[in-house]
């Protein structure tokens, strides 16, 4: 819901798109840049009140965006920088987050709890949009008597930005009642720098880790693109507007939602590992397919199993790294993880869309499934060793001692 009122809010200011991107990006870019900053945070902090701390800053930066407009004082360079700190919160919180899940369920039960992780998320991203466009102009109706219709507008997005800081309890009420296993830490303090690079070193040294991290460094470069250009095959490829691209994103989220539910029976009766590959040689191919849609509906079909098996990638890639990295270590690594996803899958999106402008987009879409396929294929030729430790560790990790909800070791 915020991330569709910031949009509205700083068009609707400037009437300069480019400002649209600029306030994405604000919140978007930390996530790449300081994730390996909270995966040392995350190995180090008691993870129940780290990740509390960071919800909070979340919500409070979510309240001071709704401050900044019921005052009308949500100039645009300010907004952003409310924007990216939100967004600072969040990359330093993130990795403790994921950094939980394997405390929370049994071995066996990982790949489901990634995978409703996953669909949660995506969820999200085709409800919230929803919610924000019924929120926004109840808002802007209980404001009528300001003028001019900007006031409206910005008072308006107040509210969507009220609803966030206020959801930010349900995260807060759920950590308090969490029971997580006791940690043990090291009594003495390394510097953040040296626990980063410890981190490196540990993630590339475990070879399910490395081949998890490789992986998904290619799927973000040649893969993972269709979501940013997701508008421009909609509007330029399909000559579909704005509601072609509504359609398609939410096709995609229900795919990646229904994905994300079928990933658990179907490695009951495959395997994780099994599973895994196929996602990554059926993502390729439901690329190609998607590209070259020549309609809005068989666009929509396509791309539906496109989520589908994106999300199975993901899910999939992520679990090997949670099973498989160092317990001590499993913050850092899964920073890492989401480092080379993070940074890569903008480069690509990037390159995508300056050739689609003098490719066109369809093709595009269609060469990089295309791309993807051919270096899956040499991967399995060349590199057998890298997909060969995607299966799960031998040895069963030992159980902690379990605490009670509130009995947080301190750092």
């Amino acid at each position: 819901m915020q991330a569709v009122a910031l949009g509205v809010l700083v068009t609707a200011e400037t009437h300069e798109p480019g400002w649209t991107g600029v306030v994405a990006a604000a919140a978007f870019v930390p996530a790449g840049l300081l994730a390996p900053v909270g995966g040392a945070l995350a190995d180090r902090l008691d993870h129940r009140r780290w990740l509390t701390t960071t919800t909070l800053a979340e919500a409070a930066m979510a309240a001071t965006l709704a401050t900044l407009c019921f005052t009308h004082h949500a100039a645009p360079g300010l907004v952003t920088l409310v924007a990216f700190l939100g967004g600072c919160a969040s990359a330093v919180g993130f990795p403790t987050y994921q950094a939980m899940l394997p405390d929370l369920v049994a071995r066996e039960q990982l790949l489901a709890a990634v995978s409703l992780s996953s669909a949660q998320f995506n969820f999200g991203r085709v409800v919230g949009p929803a919610l924000s466009a019924a929120v926004l102009p109840l808002g802007a109706s209980a404001s009528r008597l300001r003028v001019p219709a900007l006031d409206q507008l910005t008072t308006a997005a107040g509210w969507v930005f009220v609803i966030n800081a206020v959801s930010f309890g349900a995260v807060v009420g759920a950590l308090a009642l969490t029971v997580l296993p006791r940690r043990q830490r090291s009594a003495v303090v390394e510097p953040i720098v040296r626990r980063i690079g410890d981190g490196v070193r540990l993630a590339f040294g475990e070879p399910g880790c490395r081949s998890a991290i490789v992986l998904i460094g290619i799927v973000a470069l040649l893969g993972s693109p269709f979501i940013a250009l997701v508008p421009a095959v909609a509007i330029v490829g399909l000559h579909a507007g704005a509601g072609g691209t509504s359609a398609l994103v939410t096709s995609q989220g229900m795919g990646a939602v229904a994905g994300a539910l079928a990933l658990a029976p179907a490695a009951r009766v495959l395997g994780r590992r099994r599973l895994l590959l196929r996602a990554l040689f059926a993502l390729p191919c439901a690329l190609v397919a998607y590209g070259l849609a020549p309609t809005l509906w068989s666009a929509a079909a396509a791309i539906f199993v496109v989520g589908a098996c994106y999300i199975g990638v993901l899910s999939g890639l992520n679990t090997v790294v949670q099973l498989r990295a160092p317990v001590e270590a499993r913050g850092r690594v899964l920073s890492l993880y989401m480092l080379s996803l993070g940074t890569i899958y903008p480069i690509g999106a990037l390159l995508q869309g300056q050739i689609a402008n003098h490719a066109g987009i369809r093709p595009v879409t269609a060469g990089s499934g295309v791309v993807l396929l051919v270096a899956m294929a040499a991967l399995v030729v060349a590199g057998r060793s890298l997909f060969a430790h995607l299966q799960d560790p031998v040895a069963e990790p030992a159980v902690p001692e379990p605490v009670v909800a509130g009995e947080a070791v301190a750092p």
